[in-house]
């Protein structure tokens, strides 16, 4: 009689806790307070509405297409090699002691190398003049294929290093800084090109995350402008009829 009380005691504890953990634990466990990071996305602005009227000079400078140059070739963009400390989603800020940190709160809108191939489709599509341009995974899904290395993708403080974790208020911007690395091959001929290098410094007019993030936007398309320029520089001669 003593057993079968205590398990009936036991059974009328549980079922008195029974709401308990339904309202309190559930709730603690499938609910947060922790606001989801913002996210930031790279575009490529508008063409120039005056390039239309540039000189093939001076278009090829600027990365664009002198009207009446479309290059007869197709062009695969392979998925950007990153580097390491950069390949993820979070936007890296570098400190004078060569410290690599991350701002809080705050995200591209996916891993890099997706990003950056997503920029690099729509720029050339804008840009680059050529017949067709697509983010194919494989080297043989076009006659030719650009693959970029990302050296160097971070917000770059000079001076004083400012807390971990995003931006103070007031201080020194930082200069965001975009190097790549690329070369461009033949699908059909089984060779490279040409290999060619970009190089893009864009101060922030405030020590802002928005400020930052635009800085980056501008120092990307810089970057890939130079490359864009590049390879119609390199294509040119080979989507020439002999």
């Amino acid at each position: 009689m003593k057993r079968c009380s205590s398990g009936r005691g036991r059974a009328l504890l549980l079922l008195l806790a029974l709401p308990w953990i339904s309202s309190g634990c559930a709730g603690s466990l499938f609910k947060t307070k922790v606001a989801p990071p913002t996210l930031y996305l790279l575009s490529v602005p508008p063409a120039d509405a005056g390039a239309a009227h540039a000189g093939a000079a001076d278009a090829a400078a600027a990365g664009v297409a002198a009207p009446g140059a479309e290059l007869k070739a197709d062009l695969a963009v392979l998925k950007p090699r990153v580097r390491a400390g950069l390949d993820n989603d979070r936007i890296a800020a570098l400190y004078p002691d060569r410290r690599l940190d991350y701002f809080a709160d705050a995200r591209w809108s996916g891993p890099l190398d997706e990003v950056i191939q997503d920029l690099v489709v729509q720029l050339f599509h804008s840009r680059a003049g050529l017949r067709n341009v697509s983010g194919d995974a494989s080297a043989f899904a076009s006659a030719y294929w650009l693959e970029i290395e990302v050296a160097d993708f971070q917000a770059e403080y000079a001076g004083a290093a400012h807390a971990a974790g995003g931006p103070a208020d007031g201080g020194t911007p930082p200069t965001v800084r975009v190097h790549f690395l690329a070369r461009i091959g033949s699908s059909t001929e089984r060779r490279i090109i040409a290999r060619f290098e970009a190089d893009a410094r864009q101060p922030a007019t405030a020590n802002r995350l928005s400020a930052i993030v635009d800085a980056y936007d501008h120092a990307a398309n810089q970057a890939l402008m130079q490359i864009a320029a590049s390879c119609a520089a390199a294509l040119s001669p080979q989507t020439k009829a002999p």
